[in-house]
């Protein structure tokens, strides 16, 4: 609570109680927008406008500036003018001074203040233009706030000094935060350049736009304007230089084409699926400036309504289609769309060399219908449907957001709902895998909130509030760009066409399998099992055990390292497997999250369990250094390099930790492998064989509990998992312990501090974070049980 908030709020309450139109600020010493609507009411009131609103609109800009001197002025003697200035500035965070309606020099150092902040030359008088009022009268900050950035904040600094003088353009927020009005600022900024006047310069990405664009393509060398907004708009887009690590994020607003802008470009173009080139063609302008990117460009995928016949099959795989999204289902309505797969479609689809991505979307147009009970049915009814058509485990299915999600209706119905949704897949055995088909922000977040596998991204709606001024999702898969119409005659087929990215879902190519990917995987680990017996009998039971983990691992983990902590490979057997003529399986697709699963991983950290002795609840050895010991290590030589960035230990690890894409050493995928190696470990040691192990964990439902399993086993409590984290970081009890942990940190070249020498305090914060991760993964496995409760299953 400020003080002097809440005396602004009271005085503008006392001093226009009886105005009409007008509704009263809260008197809590807190800003928000209900405080700045009823100054903007008390201006309005001031300027003689009778009918009241809320906004800041041209009538109210154009009365501040029939003011004597262009706007409020060093002689207004309208006090309640000068107070409603004063008051807007104590709730922008200046000091305002006294609200005794005079001028002082306390309010000119604060308007000087916020007109540096803002980018532009201060001027004393008029010390309030009508743009300076719209201003002070919107909740927009012109510091950087948490989460914002200083390059871009001078990106947008630099837009308010250059531009702010034109009609239209209107100062924007200097919070170092890429947003909506940002992107329509930078439009502006293109269309100024081009020489567009202010009638023409609408702020939109249209056809005029475009075509200037294409008259300005970059290389290494160019300089000018035109590199400066090209590198505002690679900023914008949060480029990563380095995929581990988001502290890695390009920086560079600059006026010359230089070599790290080139740099940041191809890393761009990758992450886009555009050709890699290093230049600012003209797609790639497009990319970095609207969710469509280049709608003409080539795509690979597509997705409709539209029953796929053998004719529209040959037509789509002629235009260079290879990925189809289609509808599992669909409701009865007043206007049925006949828009679920038919009968053999599937086997039309894939004779002709495409692959399907399956869809689901019994409504979700408003904002009404998301709820925890809705995606619940939602996930059953498409489980269902999936089930009828044969697709296999581990397949993903997108369900819908078909509408313009605000931040507030994301956190209050759509994260519920796609939670209903994860439970009610995981109510039918958790045989499918949740996307997410909608915006970039609400991709992103139910990423973030429930992971979600991939990102669908409804990018032709570049209108919409949550593509602009959001960079695509770090688990894009498909990006819809374009309607357009494929083929002619019998042949032709109205799609949405995608965007594919190449190492993103790989859709699917047959349905009605014997076996699924998980059986593959099952029999597999078996038949090395028993060419592991084979192999060498005189110890069948444990030598075939290691031997399989040691040939799990043999191409990714076969270092003088590992070596002296689990022991070296038996070449001769990794040769006798590959001679017997088995395949190496390298990825599994993980049969709860969906994401690919590294065998050699899992294979080290097996190696690792079995060879070394087990270890206490709250202590380790050198069994955890293979597995989850090894990965956490190396996620505190990243949290020391990026701390600054963080306010804490555990913030760092609720942000990077186990995270299904993105920045982060230690993602989600590595700490399943190192948790389903712990538990088939104990399989193992508790008299199973590695194959039955994996049969009775992968096929039995084992890994629906694995967190639950593993904490339990490994550490018996939450509090001991954080006692035996720390102690990976800090015992010197274990030779080898200490030998590879010192090896690891040796990597960031001594700019790490030894974790030994960190403040008690900051360790026990950071392994706080490890402790938290593990409780929320549990939490997800609890939320499967009280759905079988609830469905009377167990």
């Amino acid at each position: 609570m400020d003080a002097w908030v809440l005396k602004s709020q009271q005085w503008v309450n006392a001093t226009y109680a009886g105005v009409s139109g007008y509704v009263a600020a809260p008197e809590n010493g807190v800003t928000g927008w209900k405080t700045m609507y009823a100054l903007t009411r008390a201006l309005q009131h001031e300027l003689g406008i009778t009918s009241l609103s809320d906004t800041f609109g041209p009538t109210t800009l154009a009365r501040v500036g029939a003011l004597p001197g262009g706007g409020v002025s060093q002689q207004t003697t309208n006090q309640n003018l000068v107070n409603i200035v004063k008051a807007a500035c104590w709730c922008k965070g200046y000091a305002g001074g006294d609200l005794d309606g005079r001028v002082t020099q306390q309010l000119n150092d604060a308007l000087y203040d916020m007109q540096s902040n803002i980018g532009i030359t201060p001027i004393y008088d008029p010390m309030v233009t009508p743009k300076l009022f719209k201003a002070l009268l919107s909740m927009d900050a012109y510091v950087v706030v948490s989460g914002g950035t200083a390059d871009i904040n001078l990106i947008q600094r630099t837009m308010n000094a250059g531009y702010g003088g034109r009609r239209d353009f209107y100062y924007i927020p200097c919070d170092g935060i890429f947003s909506r009005d940002v992107q329509r600022a930078l439009y502006l900024a293109i269309q100024f350049e081009l020489g567009m006047t202010d009638d023409q310069a609408t702020g939109n990405f249209g056809p005029a736009t475009q075509a200037g664009l294409k008259a300005h393509p970059l290389s290494p060398g160019s300089t000018g304007v035109w590199v400066k907004i090209f590198s505002a708009a690679i900023t914008f887009n949060r480029v990563r230089m380095d995929a581990a690590d988001d502290t890695s994020v390009y920086s560079g607003f600059t006026d010359s084409y230089n070599a790290d802008l080139a740099a940041a470009v191809r890393k761009f173009q990758e992450f886009s699926e555009l050709p890699v080139n290093g230049n600012a063609d003209f797609a790639t302008w497009c990319q970095a400036l609207v969710s469509t990117g280049d709608p003409d460009r080539p795509a690979s995928g597509c997705d409709g309504i539209t029953t796929v016949t053998d004719a529209r099959a040959k037509a789509l795989y002629a235009a260079g289609y290879r990925y189809v999204g289609r509808y599992l289902d669909e409701r009865p309505s007043s206007k049925p769309l006949n828009k679920r797969i038919q009968p053999g479609e599937l086997d039309t689809i894939f004779g002709n060399g495409l692959r399907v991505f399956p869809l689901s979307q019994y409504y979700g147009g408003e904002v009404g219908y998301f709820t925890w009970d809705q995606g619940f049915k939602d996930a059953q009814d498409a489980h269902d449907a999936a089930v009828g058509y044969g697709f296999a485990t581990g397949t993903v299915v997108y369900f819908a957001v078909d509408y313009d999600a605000t931040q507030d209706q994301i956190d209050s119905n759509i994260i519920p709902y796609f939670r209903g949704v994860v439970s009610g897949l995981a109510d039918k055995g958790k045989k499918y895998i949740h996307g997410v088909y909608a915006s970039r922000n609400v991709c992103a977040e139910v990423t973030r909130q429930t992971s979600a596998r991939w990102s669908f991204v409804s990018g032709m709606s570049y209108g919409f509030s949550g593509n602009m001024g959001f960079p695509l999702p770090d688990n894009w898969a498909f990006n819809q760009v374009q309607t357009l119409t494929v083929g002619s005659g019998s042949g032709a087929i109205q799609v949405d066409k995608d965007i594919h990215r190449s190492s993103g879902d790989k859709a699917v190519g047959s349905v009605n399998q014997a076996s699924s990917p998980l059986d593959k995987y099952v029999a597999y680990i078996e038949r090395l099992y028993a060419l592991a017996v084979q192999y060498n009998n005189s110890d069948p039971y444990h030598l075939a055990n290691q031997l399989v983990m040691e040939y799990l691992r043999a191409n990714a983990y076969d270092t003088a390292a590992f070596s002296a902590l689990m022991g070296s490979i038996d070449h001769g057997f990794v040769d006798f497997v590959d001679n017997a003529g088995v395949d190496r399986i390298n990825d599994l697709a993980d049969p709860f999250y969906g994401i690919d699963l590294h065998v050699a991983h899992f294979g080290a950290a097996c190696n690792g369990y079995y060879a070394l002795s087990e270890p206490s609840e709250t202590t380790t050895n050198g069994s955890d250094i293979g597995g989850w010991g090894g990965d956490w290590i190396t996620f505190y030589g990243d949290w020391r390099n990026a701390s600054e960035s963080y306010a804490s230990g555990s913030a760092y690890c609720a942000a990077r930790l186990a995270k299904v894409d993105g920045a982060g050493t230690f993602k989600l995928r590595d700490l399943i492998e190192d948790v389903d190696a712990y538990n088939i470990n104990k399989l193992v040691r508790g008299g199973a064989n590695i194959g039955a192990a994996a049969r009775s964990y992968y096929l039995g439902g084992g890994y629906l509990t694995r967190f639950r399993t593993f904490v339990d086993g490994r550490f018996g409590t939450i509090p001991h998992a954080k006692a035996a984290a720390k102690d990976m970081l800090t015992s010197d009890a274990l030779a080898n312990v200490v030998a590879y942990r010192t090896g690891l940190l040796e990597s960031y070249s001594g700019t790490v501090l030894p974790p030994e020498l960190l403040p008690d305090d900051s360790m026990d914060d950071f392994c706080q974070g490890f402790a938290d991760m593990l409780q929320a993964k549990m939490a997800v496995e609890v939320q499967r049980a009280a759905a079988l409760r609830a469905a009377g299953k167990i």
